[in-house]
């Protein structure tokens, strides 16, 4: 498995789709994951550190597995198969391990509020990681992978995102 970080929440401009961009920590690979905008709603607030009054539902999740007596031990993205991406939770409970399938966006969403680990299956990242250019992507985004999120450019985006999608944009 290879670690990553979040490196960026992005919106595609071809596709006006949102766009995970997970960096290798030991590496130059990027590998991209297209995801749905209340995803990125959720990823985005993990990052800003919103706390709503209430807990929404990574909140929720995150404070179920604490209930039971577990915590998350890492969020891996495993596998592409038919265009879709695959993950993993892997919780520990006493000495048990739990294997929990999710989308990877609920993933990585979980990973940032319980402050676990990120990982990429090795072939995965092999066939798919991109070597990207990340410093296109601006200062603001090299402070967002060690934390200090610009929150009002991010829910900028974002609010641009949701203003001008479609119904029929998901049908693609």
């Amino acid at each position: 498995m290879v670690e990553v970080i979040l490196r960026a929440v992005r919106v595609d401009v071809g596709s006006s789709t949102p766009l995970l961009l997970l960096e290798e920590v030991s590496g130059d690979r990027v590998l991209p994951i297209f995801i749905g905008a209340p995803e990125a709603a959720a990823i985005a607030y993990a990052l800003q550190g919103v706390k709503s009054p209430r807990p929404m539902s990574h909140d929720l999740l995150g404070n179920m597995i604490t209930a039971l007596g577990a915590r998350l031990f890492a969020a891996e993205i495993t596998e592409l198969r038919d265009n879709t991406f695959y993950a993993n939770l892997r919780l520990l409970r006493e000495r048990e391990e739990i294997n929990v399938s999710a989308r990877p966006s609920d993933a990585v969403a979980l990973a940032l509020r319980v402050g676990a680990p990120i990982l990429v299956n090795d072939d995965l990242m092999a066939a798919e990681g991109k070597i990207m250019d990340l410093g296109l992507l601006g200062e603001d985004d090299a402070e967002d992978a060690q934390g200090d999120v610009n929150e009002a450019e991010l829910v900028a985006e974002l609010r641009q995102f949701l203003d001008n999608v479609r119904p029929e944009d998901f049908d693609k």
